[in-house]
């Protein structure tokens, strides 16, 4: 295991950021990625999220930025919430390089400001599919200088019916651009994927062990579907969490258990694909400054949520 970021081939000005933000050493698929990406060999990652797996992609990316105000760089994302995300993680460790300005681009958010930020220039968009194809289509966005192409979260975006855009959007990246691929799962959608836009891709896959953070405690409950409001009430009575984030499969029990958990005095609010962006941004800023304490959520819609201080999930 590589000790120090300073094994891993990065300019000064990338170092300093990486310090600033208090990592003190690269984790695992980042001592995979970033010499492997530094190459410029197309690579496919597997990496759940919370690996930093965006540094991981995201230094080589500023790596290799050159002067200039095309886009050279763009990242897909599943989700509004994450591509922000990364938007913002990027943007961090770019504060020491000139001139490098990172932009998201995604549905939810007015047309007209992102067309004003395409055309005063931007290395790097950060985007979610829709979106994307929207400004190709438009010609407001421009991927002829693009050197670097990035999937964050494939498996979900081709669970969320995106296969198409991603593949439309490849096949207008420039033919000999680098192709990066990250994914949580290896499903045969996304083999295929691989084997028709990515050359001889260097596989980067972190030991299954390695996937888990120990410091967690994990516990699972067997209760009858009828028993688990009462059990979760119980839980969160029991242990007195201060901030708990709560999963669900579908919107409509996102909104149901929200309804539960106010009706018994629970501070809770919740978050899914159907709320607009102004509603979502609200409720995260709810949870992040503690005007809330329970966030329930689809996992979807949870992509990309960075939050300090959560107890329990």
């Amino acid at each position: 295991m590589t000790a120090s970021f300073t094994e891993l081939g990065l300019s000064q000005e990338l170092l300093k950021a990486v310090e600033d933000l208090g990592f003190e050493e690269p984790s695992p698929i980042q001592v995979l990625a970033i010499p492997a990406l530094l190459t410029g060999k197309d690579a496919v990652g597997q990496a759940q999220t919370g690996t930093g797996k965006t540094a991981a992609f995201g230094l080589p990316i500023l790596e290799k930025l050159t002067s200039g105000k095309g886009v050279q760089a763009l990242v897909l994302c599943p989700t509004r919430e994450l591509a922000i995300q990364v938007s913002e993680e990027l943007s961090k460790l770019a504060v020491h390089k000139r001139g490098v300005s990172v932009l998201p681009i995604y549905g939810g958010q007015p047309i007209e400001r992102q067309l004003r930020a395409l055309a005063k220039g931007a290395q790097v968009v950060v985007g979610t599919p829709g979106r994307v194809i929207d400004h190709l289509q438009r010609g407001t966005l421009r991927l002829g200088d693009a050197r670097i192409v990035v999937l964050d979260e494939a498996d979900e975006m081709l669970d969320m019916g995106f296969r198409e855009d991603i593949e439309l959007i490849l096949e207008q990246s420039p033919a000999d651009c680098q192709r990066v691929l990250f994914s949580a799962t290896m499903p045969q959608p996304i083999r295929e994927l691989s084997k028709r836009f990515l050359r001889e891709p260097e596989m980067l896959t972190i030991a299954h062990k390695m996937l888990t953070v120990p410091a967690i405690e994990q516990v699972y409950y067997e209760v009858r579907p009828y028993q688990k409001m009462d059990a979760l009430c119980r839980v969160l009575d029991s242990q007195g969490f201060r901030k708990a984030l709560v999963f669900c499969a579908t919107k409509r029990s996102v909104d149901e258990i929200t309804v539960h958990l106010q009706q018994r005095g629970y501070q809770a609010d919740g978050l899914h694909g159907d709320m607009n962006q102004t509603q979502r941004d609200r409720v995260m800023n709810r949870f992040r400054t503690d005007g809330i304490e329970i966030l329930v959520a689809t996992d979807v819609a949870a992509r990309g949520i960075d939050v300090d201080d959560v107890d329990a999930v």
